[in-house]
């Protein structure tokens, strides 16, 4: 029973992170419409993303501190509310400045998610099962891009915007009723035993990842950790890359001279391949240390092969075929999702889940705060090319490719085996 339990709660934080990221990406699929319709160009664009993401970088770090102070089960329920609520509301938007404001608003709420998965998985889940359980609920950011062109775009090209953009808000209301009814914190769980219970929190003799004793140490102890700053580095050199993808990917192909109405596979398949890389880490990573590697080695490995792998972004500025450019894509967001996984679930490999949360939020920030900045420079950028008539995204994508690589590198050299842990007082 445990064993079903544990996994339907993974179950309610997969279809979070879908809604939440259907949520996300109606904006950026509906962005070649509505820059017509209101006038934007590219910089106008990443101003409103802009908007999201500066909610969403400083919420991460709130919300990360608030999970841990008043548990997921209050926290996400506020913050999937929230979010839930701004989205019917965006309905109402009609022009940069409203659109720029509920993206805002939007980013303020869905900001909880990571840190309050992050937090579940390192309560429920022992470490030889938090890749995979983490490769779970991250799925659902790619499987919600998957399946948003469908849903919005389908929508829009019958009714319009505004019903599009209120689907994901009715979806989180309901998925509220689901997560009240099943999920409770691990001690007070009313469907768990004692023994249950000792079986869950049982703690790994493995110290290649030496657990940090950080039960009450306040931001700046954690910032003090080098830990902490490979968590950080893990996603400032990768989240920008997969945000490039969801927020710029169909006014990318439309500057490829690509269609959008007859390559909704290509817009599709990035993320599927997302989700395979997401679960062919969390799932060989489980194996490989249940057949004796050191945690530290059965992370690490999907480092490398992610920072390697997604250099395959840069070959796609050398053609403009359709097919050819989204199998490059899906290699390198295959290689994105196995990297993204690890650096996802090292918050609950190197800390006490008292401080699980916070420190994601922490990373999180950290990646928000440079997506932000690479939003603002795809705009500018893109915009210049486009008015020198060169191709728009050439330099962008080079720059993709070779970001998560210097990633891997400065995370590896962050988290060399020390010869004893360190303790925070």
């Amino acid at each position: 029973m445990i064993h079903r339990l544990r996994w339907w709660i993974g179950g309610l934080l997969l279809a979070s992170t879908v809604i939440n990221y259907l949520d996300r990406q109606t904006l950026s699929l509906l962005a070649p419409f509505l820059k017509v319709q209101y006038h934007w160009t590219n910089t106008d664009y990443a101003a409103i993303v802009i908007a999201f993401r500066i909610a969403y970088s400083i919420g991460q770090s709130a919300c990360g501190r608030l999970m841990d102070r008043i548990g997921s089960r209050r926290g996400l329920t506020l913050t999937v509310a929230w979010y839930s609520l701004v989205s019917l509301l965006t309905s109402l938007a009609s022009g940069f400045w409203s659109f720029a404001g509920m993206r805002f608003l939007l980013g303020a709420g869905e900001s909880g998610n990571w840190p309050a998965a992050i937090k579940v998985v390192g309560e429920w889940f022992p470490r030889q099962e938090r890749a995979l359980a983490t490769a779970l609920f991250d799925s659902g950011s790619s499987l919600g891009g998957a399946i948003a062109p469908f849903i919005v775009l389908g929508i829009y090209f019958r009714w319009g915007w505004r019903p599009a953009v209120m689907v994901p808000g009715t979806l989180g209301f309901l998925w509220l009723f689901c997560w009240r009814g099943l999920y409770h914190p691990l001690e007070s769980h009313p469907r768990l035993s004692t023994e249950e219970r000792q079986l869950i929190t049982a703690v790994s003799a493995d110290e290649s990842f030496p657990l940090e004793r950080t039960a009450k140490t306040p931001w700046l102890g954690l910032l003090r950790l080098r830990q902490t700053w490979a968590i950080v580095a893990s996603k400032a050199f990768t989240d920008p890359v997969w945000f490039f993808v969801t927020d710029w990917f169909p006014i990318y192909l439309v500057a490829k001279g690509i269609n959008l109405r007859s390559s909704l596979l290509a817009i599709w398949i990035p993320f599927l391949a997302t989700d395979a890389g997401n679960f062919f880490s969390g799932w060989l990573s489980g194996v490989l240390i249940r057949r004796g590697w050191s945690l530290a080695a059965a992370r690490k490995a999907f480092i490398i092969g992610g920072g390697i792998g997604v250099l395959l972004l840069i070959p796609t500025i050398f053609t403009a075929n359709v097919y050819l450019i989204t199998a490059l894509f899906a290699l390198s967001t295959f290689s994105y999702g196995c990297f993204t996984t690890i650096a996802n679930v090292l918050p609950a490999d190197l800390f006490e889940n008292a401080s699980v949360a916070s420190v994601s939020g922490i990373g999180n920030t950290g990646a928000g705060l440079c997506t932000i900045v690479a939003s603002l420079l795809i705009g500018v950028v893109s915009d210049a090319r486009h008015t020198a008539l060169l191709h728009s995204f050439d330099p962008i994508l080079i720059v993709a490719g070779l970001l998560p690589f210097i990633g891997m590198i400065v995370v590896l050299f962050l988290l060399r085996e020390p010869k004893q842990a360190v303790h925070v007082l």
